[in-house]
């Protein structure tokens, strides 16, 4: 099967050149019919994604199409994609700046030598680009100038002179400000750079000034919208493109993209599994972001670097799975952004909004499309970072506001592993290893009862008297965040509990792509009632919960193709007070 391989597409997992990937023979996923999209916007377009969703290489892209040094490479890069049949009258017309802001250190200390350092390096390297236009005096002159801000200006105005027309892109532009979400002390240091005179206002303001010279187009990604507001009084020609419908798959895969894909690689490697199988494999991992309200009923959006590491891992390992589904480079991503949980209203307190989303499946808030640093833990702008940041996705409306919910396994795997430390540090933890033997019992040899049996003693021994006021959200919040951190199995819920109310049943899906072994699955129902409640009312709450199971598993594909040769089991737990009143299977 595996043959004639120099003719077949490489994978570009990791690759942002998107010129060495046109050039040198890797599969692309055509997104040049936004060309015309973006042209037909405000020439200031500012667009926010989560990291490593296809920013940097939609970026690349758009560079080789608008630079007039490669309109000897148009039909080799763009010939055979959707623009190279409708090109548009801008193609190859400019003079393109490129800025890449986390090229070089973020944090706050030392910010304005960084930021003029690199940016003298890549105006010198624009100004070699196009020798056509500069001479080496201009290029010594432009380093006379003092600062980012002020070089910037000395070029837009040769530019503006010669009649050229400058096309600026700036990736990551707001890659400082980690700092201030994760460190409140740089607060001053970081106002210092974007209010006033600051080296990063200036800088804004000089391209703002450019605008009416030579800097004819801008496109700038990053994030997070933080930095965009507090720049807006000085900067306010740019238009947040971030949740526009039209936009929503500019960068990412649909599912016809990822099928395809297989499909593709299908002809030329050994597959051990359908295209079926792995979009059902991949799906809940990788898929379900949507960006826009508009867009609910459209394709959702499956994050590109994971479906690339799958498909890099799966074709090149004989068609097996990888050992672990997470890219470990995704998995460091997401580790940083542990620092927004400091920017929470805290574990201990009952307005966690991180807390609440754990244990409810979902949150409700308005969509905030920026909004000034010292705001960030306003809910409304709190729950809009963790959208940017590609920890929520949108999953409706009510009442004027977005409902948001978790996207997918690899996001619940963050959010788990958070709130697991948090109730460690508020005693509330758990053997690891004793945990994890438990789950093998349950794994592989249908020995479910001590695994559950372990959680409902901790939660006796350790909650709090405020956790069990709280009680039903805590209770499933804290059953599911430990059932969900094993490897083995992939919670697929038939609801996000708290969207539409209620409680999902969870279907713990075997993982058997990577663990052939598993014997056993799980159908479960979660029920809770008060301390108080009589014998009777647990009666009544186990009657329901087996109801529900019955119903769920009757009209359940999921199960049906995921269950493969274990033998499933349907458990009812039924929890009152903090003790674990029923666990039962029928």
């Amino acid at each position: 099967m595996e043959q004639s391989q120099q003719q077949v597409k490489g994978i570009p997992y990791g690759m942002q050149n998107w010129e060495e990937v046109r050039l040198s023979n890797y599969y692309y996923v055509d997104k040049s019919r936004f060309i015309p999209k973006i042209e037909a916007s405000n020439r200031f377009f500012f667009f926010i994604r989560p990291r490593r969703f296809g920013k940097s290489l939609l970026m690349h892209m758009l560079r080789k199409y608008y630079d007039v040094n490669r309109a000897d490479r148009f039909d080799r890069l763009f010939g055979d994609l959707w623009i190279g049949a409708n090109p548009t009258p801008l193609r190859n017309s400019y003079l393109v700046l490129f800025l890449d802001f986390s090229a070089f250190a973020g944090d706050l200390e030392g910010y304005k030598a960084r930021l003029d350092d690199y940016c003298n390096m890549q105006y010198v390297s624009f100004m070699r680009e196009y020798n056509d236009l500069f001479t080496p005096d201009d290029i010594n002159e432009m380093r006379q100038c003092f600062g980012a801000a002020n070089q910037l200006s000395y070029i837009a105005d040769l530019c503006f002179k010669a009649g050229r027309k400058i096309y600026l892109f700036i990736d990551e532009y707001d890659h400082f400000t980690n700092a201030i979400l994760s460190d409140p002390s740089t607060e001053p240091d970081y106002k210092a750079q974007t209010h006033g005179t600051g080296a990063f206002r200036a800088f804004f303001n000089a391209i703002k000034s450019g605008t009416d010279s030579a800097i004819d187009r801008l496109f700038v990604t990053g994030v997070s919208p933080v930095t965009m507001d507090d720049l807006t009084s000085g900067f306010n020609i740019g238009t947040n493109y971030t949740a526009w419908p039209q936009f929503n798959d500019m960068v990412g895969f649909t599912e016809s993209d990822v099928r395809q894909m297989l499909d593709y690689y299908r002809q030329h490697y050994t597959f051990r599994h359908t295209t079926d199988e792995l979009i059902d494999i991949m799906r809940p991992w990788y898929d379900n972001y949507c960006f826009s309200k508009d867009c609910l009923n459209s394709p959702t959006m499956y994050n590109s670097d994971m479906v690339l590491y799958f498909m890099n891992w799966y074709v090149h390992n004989g068609g097996t799975m990888p050992d672990t589904m997470l890219d470990n480079n995704i998995r460091t991503d997401y580790n940083k952004l542990r620092m927004l949980i400091r920017k929470d209203h805290g574990f201990d307190n009952d307005a966690s909004i991180v807390q609440t989303i754990i244990e409810t499946g979902g949150i409700t808030a308005e969509l905030k499309s920026s909004f000034p640093s010292e705001t960030i833990t306003s809910p409304d702008n709190f729950v809009s970072l963790l959208y940017y940041f590609g920890l929520l996705t949108i999953a409706g409306s009510r009442r004027g506001k977005t409902q948001f919910r978790i996207p997918n396994q690899v996001v619940r795997e963050q959010m788990y592993g958070y709130i697991t430390e948090a109730y460690r540090q508020n005693e509330l933890s758990t053997d690891a290893y004793r945990q994890g033997l438990l789950m093998e019992g349950m794994a592989f040899d249908g020995d479910w009862k001590p695994y559950f049996d372990y959680i409902a003693d901790v939660l006796h021994r350790f909650a709090s008297q405020r956790d069990r006021q709280k009680g039903e959200a805590f209770v499933h919040g804290f059953t599911l965040a430990q059932t969900c951190m094993s490897s083995l199995y992939l919670p697929v819920s038939e609801l996000d509990a708290g969207i539409d109310g209620g409680y999902a049943d969870i279907y713990l899906q075997p993982m058997l792509g990577i663990y052939p072994d598993i014997e056993h699955s799980y159908l479960l129902e979660l029920k809770y009632v008060r301390s108080s409640a009589t014998d009777a009312d647990v009666e009544q709450a186990r009657r329901v919960a087996i109801d529900q199971l019955t119903r769920y598993q009757r009209r359940s594909e999921v199960i049906g193709r995921t269950v493969g040769h274990t033998r499933l089991h349907r458990l009812v737990l039924v929890w009152r007070g903090m003790e674990l009143a029923v666990a039962q299977e029928f």
